[in-house]
């Protein structure tokens, strides 16, 4: 079985927070989850690990935690949730009155962040040509980012966030596929998985298309690399009314034979 981010085998006493897909809080050595007061709970301490390298206003909490309508008694019922919230993280984890900030131990891992950090020291590796480098960290980002950030709720801020991480999945996704074509070997197939989910999120998404014909000719099937050649063409035509443009002519020319394309 896969293992991924969440895993209790991988450093359980550091402290982490879980926001995508199962909601976690260890602190301390100490799963604190279930001590949080409600979804509203849940929602306000999430609101602020995603903000904890800043103060956050009550207006702003409010306004996060009752988007839509709200209700008279909203500033009296974020007092309890922070009171509750205190109690169950300890109050040296959630600093100030009329301005809040979360302070978490140095050592702390917010899931979000770990992808976002993951995927670009992935792609670091990948520009230089470093496969076995991006390899962890392209897999430990999609392995975040392919879980919905706090699937139990549905609230507008939390659209930025997700927008973000969908397009940390894709560059995951992207990343890994390059630096599995660079390992080779028995990692081709795993490139080849990785750009077809690519263009299934992302159809658009010119490298995806070029990942995927280098990955299929490196293992014979150059014929199906051909294939992926004329579904980039129509699907870039008939959506967006343009050619493929270098990334892609060069995967083509790749599959030619051709060592090189002009500018």
């Amino acid at each position: 079985m896969e293992k991924g981010w969440s895993d209790p085998i991988q450093a359980p006493s550091r402290p982490r927070i879980q926001l995508c897909g199962r909601f976690v809080v260890e602190l301390d050595g100490h799963r604190l989850d279930h001590k949080l007061p409600s979804r509203q709970g849940r929602l306000l301490f999430a609101y602020l690990a995603l903000n904890r390298e800043r103060t956050v206003s009550r207006d702003e909490l409010t306004d996060a935690l009752w988007p839509h309508a709200l209700p008279a008694a909203a500033p009296s019922a974020l007092t309890v949730l922070l009171s509750k919230l205190r109690a169950a993280i300890g109050p040296d984890a959630l600093n100030g009155r009329g301005e809040l900030r979360l302070v978490l131990p140095a050592d702390a891992r917010v899931d979000v962040e770990d992808a976002i950090a993951a995927v670009h020291e992935a792609q670091s590796a990948v520009a230089l040509a470093d496969w076995r480098r991006a390899w962890g960290p392209a897999l430990r980002a999609q392995f975040i980012a392919r879980r919905r950030l706090l699937p139990e709720h549905d609230t507008p801020w939390l659209d930025h966030w997700r927008v973000q991480l969908d397009d940390v999945l894709d560059r995951a996704l992207e990343a890994y596929a390059a630096c599995c074509l660079g390992i080779g070997g028995t990692e081709l197939p795993a490139a080849e998985r990785a750009g077809h989910t690519l263009l299934e999120r992302s159809p658009l998404r010119e490298t995806g298309y070029a990942l995927l014909m280098d990955a299929l000719a490196a293992q014979g099937n150059t014929a199906q690399a051909m294939q992926i050649y004329d579904r980039a063409r129509s699907t870039l035509h008939e959506e967006l009314g343009i050619t493929p443009g270098r990334t892609i002519q060069q995967a083509h020319a790749r599959l030619l034979g051709i060592t090189s394309t002009p500018p």
